[in-house]
């Protein structure tokens, strides 16, 4: 006895469809995005709602840019705001079509900075009370705040910098999170962000300094300022290319594997990220012999 053949796939209107062929994903070296899906999802670490990071599509320094996950009308959306997505990078502009995106820091609820378009402000409203429901059901947990003060007078700061400015192959760049938080990107063969930490595993470690808070090309300077820095450009040149990709020992010398999250760095700015400069190094550990105040080594 023959076994009928299952009978082959057609549409609704009976005409034969064509056979599926598989595809796997690559990576396009050409692409501004080194990763296989478009957005990474994840949580503001301020207001703890969800937020898309995308690499930007546009300028010198193409560092991810935060944009609220959900498309919005772009007639409610001032035009300064709206942002589009195309081929996995994002661009500040809109595209012609009746939506758009918006960045987070535009509505995130702990930021007071700049007054928020009437247009926006439902919005942020909506997003403070979600900020309020995680925190008291125990789901997010706000930064400790950080007593403000003069960038370079006495003010007193926290001696853990929450984001810390890290000087990286001679350019300051700001963490998302200190500097011993700072987690591996890359995926592991069971398709989980790898949990390695970028210090762990006998890594060699920076050095905490002062330096000057010196403004970039074209820009203000801001006068007799100066900001402690998480100073690697003493190591050698690979370990510092590892820091810039966030990778952790093991993955640094698999370059075939994929990253499963985008680098936290972001280039530093000292005139929009001036809440983020400590004039005061964390702990202390001295070194022998004479050391000056600009080269007092300490722990992160």
């Amino acid at each position: 006895m023959r076994s009928t053949p299952p009978p082959a796939p057609r549409h609704q209107g009976g005409r034969p469809a064509a056979p599926r062929t598989r595809r796997s994903l690559q990576v396009s070296p050409d692409g501004a995005s080194r990763l296989l899906r478009c957005g990474q999802g994840g949580r503001c670490l301020e207001c703890g709602n969800r937020i898309e990071w995308y690499p930007r599509g546009t300028g010198p320094q193409r560092h991810p840019v935060r944009l609220h996950p959900h498309e919005l009308p772009a007639a409610r959306v001032p035009a300064g705001c709206r942002w589009h997505v195309s081929s996995g990078a994002a661009y500040p502009a809109s595209d012609g079509s009746n939506w758009c995106r918006l960045p987070h820091a535009a509505v995130c609820p702990t930021r007071d900075t700049a007054p928020v378009p009437a247009e926006l402000a439902g919005l942020r409203r909506s997003l403070a009370v979600n900020t309020r429901r995680m925190i008291d059901a125990g789901a997010f947990t706000p930064p400790p705040a950080v007593a403000q003060g003069p960038v370079a007078g006495v003010g007193v700061r926290a001696c853990r910098p929450a984001r810390p400015v890290v000087r990286l192959l001679y350019v300051h760049y700001l963490a998302a999170r200190p500097v011993d938080d700072i987690q591996c990107v890359a995926q592991t063969r069971r398709r989980q962000r790898c949990t390695n930490h970028l210090l762990s595993g006998g890594a060699l470690p920076g050095t905490w300094t002062l330096l000057p808070a010196t403004a970039q090309s074209g820009q203000l300077a801001l006068p007799a300022a100066i900001m402690a820095v998480y100073d690697l450009a003493g190591l050698p040149y690979a370990e510092q290319l590892r820091w810039r990709a966030q990778r952790c020992l093991q993955h640094a010398s698999i370059p075939t594997a994929a990253d499963l999250a985008v680098a936290d760095w972001e280039p530093f700015d000292p005139l929009h990220h001036h809440e983020h400069v400590h004039a005061r190094l964390p702990t202390r550990v001295r070194r022998p012999g004479p050391a000056g105040p600009t080269q007092t080594a300490v722990r992160p």
